[in-house]
């Protein structure tokens, strides 16, 4: 063949090698839809959570389940922690509507916390990772603690105070064993946990691979993801519940802990990790996967776990438990915890993927959301406490003002912090030389 002869099959090659090109475009375009699709998916998701938590502190004061009237403040055991406002408007839906909130939401919280946290040590390394979750958390939590909530819980001391002061209030307060954090113990521990983390990255971090690679590898079957996952929440709840019981509380200092339940968040935060390992787009929550596709099945069967729940508590609401009704009671905790989870996550992948300015400014500001809610909750419902309105109007006006507050001082110190980066960079320009 002369060197100026055309080959044969060039323009077959030709036409497969842009073929091929295409292909790879476009299995990278798809690729990064999903990506985006489950992203959206997760930032609704934590949006709802946020307005969850919200909800559920706004509704306490008119649970129909809740003493007639208030301790005094400095009286053991100090339910003003639990409940920190008592009115006299009660509503029993809203005791359905807690317990939901109280048996599966933080769990949810936990795994949602989880999924980002591999790729982020990956990224930034072990000690970036640790200084970051430390200033992000940590300084956050003490200031929250020693700062916010003596202010949140002043109204409760107002309620039984023959000096309501603040003078007398402080005094009260430092005398106490403990110091009240409020919602804020769900900072102390996923500070844990991401600590725990890095640790599993530096010394065993084939352990956390291994784990998203069977998040990964079971995309497909959910029902068998959902059998470990129940497996492994029964083994760190049910022998401390055994042990503790439900509902208790340890106080040291200003770290709370639910005695019941610390393995199993440890067990939800480390099911988040998993699944972030190997992308939170692909395997158990891909937009496409068997998980969203069969979201009917998983959000009734979170309904029904709920309902079982109910159900095995009964016995225990009028003095009749015993050893074997209270396993049942715990083993259908770790099973509505489990429903739940993957029932919320089913929804908002196959139908939470929508953007807005309103959900995404949620997300975005859900933690400091979280951070400061709780003050104006329980100002708003001390100051209702006169208010001649039944317990659902109190409890939906509570909710929307604590809501809109604590967003709108969430924006506000979101738009100081940029403008602080901002002066900061322009200072810094300044200074440096030009040369």
């Amino acid at each position: 063949m002369s060197k100026h002869s055309k080959p044969e099959h060039s323009k077959p090659e030709h036409s497969k090698s842009e073929h091929s090109r295409h292909g790879h475009i476009g299995q990278a375009a798809t690729v990064k839809a999903s990506q985006s699709q489950a992203s959206q998916a997760l930032k609704n998701l934590r949006a709802f959570a946020i307005v969850m938590v919200v909800s559920f502190h706004s509704v306490l004061a008119y649970l129909a389940s809740q003493p007639a009237a208030p301790e005094p403040f400095d009286s053991p055991p100090y339910h003003w922690l639990a409940t920190p406002i008592l009115d006299d408007q009660r509503w029993l839906a809203f005791d359905i509507y807690a317990a939901f909130q109280y048996v599966a939401l933080m769990p949810v919280m936990f795994f949602l916390s989880g999924i980002f946290v591999w790729p982020s040590l990956v990224r930034k390394g072990s000690w970036n990772f640790f200084y970051g979750r430390l200033s992000r958390i940590g300084l956050p939590f003490i200031l929250g603690v020693y700062l916010l909530m003596p202010i949140a819980y002043y109204p409760v001391y107002r309620v039984t105070a023959a000096d309501p002061s603040w003078l007398a209030y402080w005094r009260h307060w430092t005398a106490l064993p403990v110091w009240p954090g409020g919602p804020l113990w769900f900072l102390w521990q996923l500070l844990l946990f991401d600590i725990l983390a890095v640790v599993v990255y530096l010394t065993a971090p084939r352990l956390i691979e291994s784990l998203g690679r069977f998040s990964a590898n079971l995309g497909e079957t959910p029902s068998q993801y959902f059998l470990a996952l129940l497996t492994i929440s029964a083994i760190a709840y049910v022998p401390l519940a055994l042990v503790f019981g439900v509902s208790q509380w340890a106080e040291f200092g200003p770290f709370d802990l639910q005695t019941d339940r610390p393995l199993l968040y440890l067990v939800y935060f480390f099911a988040g990790v998993g699944i972030g390992v190997q992308g939170y787009d692909r395997g158990l929550l891909r937009p496409d996967g068997a998980l969203a596709r069969r979201w009917r099945g998983w959000l009734g069967c979170a309904g029904g776990s709920f309902l079982l729940w109910m159900i095995s508590m009964t016995p225990s609401a009028y003095g009749r438990s015993n050893v074997v009704i209270d396993l049942c009671s715990y083993f259908a905790v770790v099973l509505v915890v489990a429903m739940v989870c993957l029932g919320f996550a089913a929804v908002f992948l196959r139908f939470g993927d929508a953007r807005s300015a309103f959900t995404d400014s949620l997300s975005e500001n859900a933690y400091a959301i979280y951070l400061v809610h709780y003050v104006f909750v329980v100002w708003l419902q001390y100051a209702l406490l006169g208010a001649t309105l039944p317990a659902a109007a109190k409890g939906v006006l509570v909710f929307a003002g604590a809501l809109l507050l604590s967003w709108s001082v969430a924006i506000g110190a979101g738009r100081f912090a940029s403008l602080a980066r901002q002066f900061r960079a322009a200072s810094l320009r300044k200074v440096r030389p030009s040369g």
